[in-house]
């Protein structure tokens, strides 16, 4: 077993209070390497650990994190506190079933004060925790770590408003590493970055603190200087923007430099009112390949821990097919516009905003904005593209309601990570968005299993539709199924003439729904095989139209909750004759598609021993 030399004598944060600031450093350099290794081997959030490890270090050191509330916004940078807070022997379980979560967890430890995996609420969570010791006479810090990427987030700035005039003892520490997770984009980035680089700043700093130490104590002389000191702080340092809020600006400090962020750690302590500490970083620190690229190896996959290649190579996914495919059509349509929330990359998008500059819009972690924002372009005559993972467009339901729907405007809603995610858990599957979506009248829900059926369902959302649209599709790449039924709203892919069960499903679950047909086969169960294309009013005729092929009994699969499932639609015009497969009204753990979809019976073999074990029953009841 490896060994990581001082980390290995670290059971609990108390033993960081017995170091020196050079044995701190030598620990930092040991938690990278570990980091390194470990998410080399399990995949994971690597660049944004690697940034933080001397303010984990520092928060750990400074604060008792059993009892003090230390929240991660996000949340995928807290590995440096799982470690620490005696997790370190579990992380070769790391986004593992049955292993660590990737993002904080109150199950895993009494450390985790709340579940995290969304961006922008940290300040928001710490206030409520603020309040409620305040109301309980209890005693204990409240820190929250916001990067300036999650401060791009609107529900950011609503918590920070509210808590700077609460005078709630807060302290908000400020992540700057000019990231979210690709480059940060808007005015607050702009802002930022004047505070890190002002000469005027940093002269007027030296030369305000060379002066003070000349001139004699006193408290009205005191009062003066702060008063003087905070003049200069007007004139030179434009931090209104959080000293209007009602917070005590502290910063900005290096964020690499241990001793002085643990100094300004223990000043803000003492501050009894809401404080924002300023802590500049690097992203990916302390690593060759993530220093250079950090948005690539943001998360990851497993790679080599010596030369940061990645073990696997890239499969063509659903998402690079969207990419290209929306390049294809807005080369011949100056009207397409692409809009995402800070994941150009993920979302495929990377070659449109290279190729089409002026028709691509990050907005930053603003899911709202974006929303709102392709309504206005809608209602100019333009084609917005709204490109969001599924789990991050619940966040902007109300303005797909609100500013959207009630106008009927031509907006089209690319839904990526569909379904089962995986390793992330509970925070990013997208089981949900049929549900919410169903509910909006007018929207109509395209679900391809190919990349040739996202490409043709591409073309219609475009130019065949006139209202709110919206194309859902998984993380990673097609299966067995290469057809194109589009065009199709019910569309049979496997024939079974005098079949026992019909096998009902949408998106990539035709691949294990096909598989399991295959197994019945085999023994003597005639099964066919039908997907739903389009998930709207259109289904109405479309079942009417396939009555007669459709008699008889039908199991509906899918990879999303039941309650405003298409199968509850489905049970509801056929009663008796339907059974539901599906994840079930629960949030589901993290570990691999596969094992997730196992436990939710969604596989190909539990599917077909389903059927195999209700056969009789359906077959007596159905006469």
């Amino acid at each position: 077993m490896k060994r990581y030399g001082i980390l290995d004598n670290i059971t609990s944060p108390a033993d960081l209070r017995g170091l020196s600031y050079d044995s701190l450093n030598v620990l930092c350099a040991s938690l990278r390497e570990f980091i390194v290794d470990s998410v080399s081997r399990t995949g994971g959030h690597l660049a944004s650990n690697l940034g933080v490890v001397e303010l984990a270090v520092a928060l750990e050191r400074e604060f008792d994190s059993s009892r003090d509330r230390i929240i991660y916004d996000v949340g995928h940078q807290s590995y440096v506190h799982k470690i620490l807070t005696g997790r370190r022997d579990r992380f070769v379980t790391l986004r593992q079933y049955g292993g660590l979560s990737g993002f904080m967890k109150p199950d895993e430890s009494p450390t985790d004060p709340c579940i995290t995996g969304h961006a922008s609420n940290s300040v928001s969570v710490a206030l409520g925790m603020a309040h409620a010791r305040t109301l309980k006479g209890q005693k204990y810090h409240v820190i929250a770590v916001i990067g300036d990427g999650a401060l791009t987030g609107g529900m950011a700035y609503e918590a920070l408003s509210n808590a700077g005039t609460s005078k709630e003892p807060l302290l908000v520490v400020l992540n700057d590493n000019n990231m979210s997770i690709a480059q940060n984009v808007g005015g607050l980035s702009r802002h930022l970055a004047r505070l890190r680089v002002s000469p005027r700043y940093l002269h007027a700093k030296a030369h305000v603190k060379e002066r003070l130490a000349r001139i004699p104590g006193g408290a009205a002389v005191t009062r003066s200087i702060s008063r003087m000191k905070a003049r200069f702080k007007r004139l030179v340092l434009p931090t209104s923007l959080f000293e209007q809020m009602g917070f005590t600006y502290l910063g900005p400090v290096d964020g690499h430099d241990l001793k002085s962020v643990c100094e300004l750690l223990a000043l803000a302590k003492k501050i009894k009112k809401p404080v924002l500490l300023h802590v500049m970083t690097q992203k990916g620190r302390g690593y060759a390949p993530s220093e250079q690229q950090p948005e690539k190896y943001h998360g990851v996959t497993q790679f080599d821990p010596v030369t940061g290649a990645f073990q696997a190579g890239k499969k063509e996914d659903f998402s690079a097919c969207f990419g290209r495919e929306l390049c294809a059509l807005a080369e011949r349509d100056a009207r397409i516009c692409a809009i995402t929330a800070a994941m150009p990359s993920g979302t495929g998008l990377s070659r449109f905003a290279t190729r089409f500059p002026g028709r691509f819009f990050d907005v930053g972690i603003a899911e709202e904005h974006a929303v709102a924002m392709a309504a206005g372009m809608a209602a100019q005559g333009l084609v917005p593209v709204v490109a969001l993972y599924s789990t991050f467009l619940q966040r902007a339901y109300d303005q797909i309601v609100h500013d959207v729907a009630i106008a009927g405007l031509h907006v089209v809603f690319c839904v990526d990570r569909a379904g089962i995610v995986g390793a992330d858990g509970a925070t990013h599957n997208g089981v949900l968005d049929i549900a919410f979506l169903r509910s909006v009248p007018s929207m109509k829900i395209l679900c391809p299993s190919s990349f040739a059926e996202l490409r043709s369902m591409m073309t219609q959302a475009v130019y065949h539709e006139t209202g709110p649209v919206a194309i859902r599709y998984p993380r990673g790449g097609e299966g067995a199924f290469r057809g194109n039924t589009a065009g199709q709203a019910i569309a049979c892919v496997r024939e079974a003439p005098g079949h026992t069960v019909t096998l009902l499903t949408h998106g990539v679950m035709v691949d294990r729904a096909l598989e399991a047909a295959a197994l019945l086969e085999q023994k003597q169960v005639r099964t066919q095989v039908y997907k739903v294309n389009e998930i709207s009013d259109a289904l109405d005729a479309a079942f009417a139209a396939a009555q007669e092929a459709l008699r008889g009994w039908c199991v509906v699969v899918e990879d999303n909750v039941e309650s405003g499932s298409l199968g509850e639609w489905i049970a509801a015009h056929r009663v008796e004759r339907t059974d539901l497969l599906n994840t079930g009204d629960r949030f589901l753990p993290h570990g691999s598609v596969d094992e997730i979809c196992r436990l939710c019976g969604l596989d190909a073999e539990s599917i077909a021993a389903y059927v195999m074990k209700n056969r009789k029953g359906k077959e007596e009841s159905l006469g």
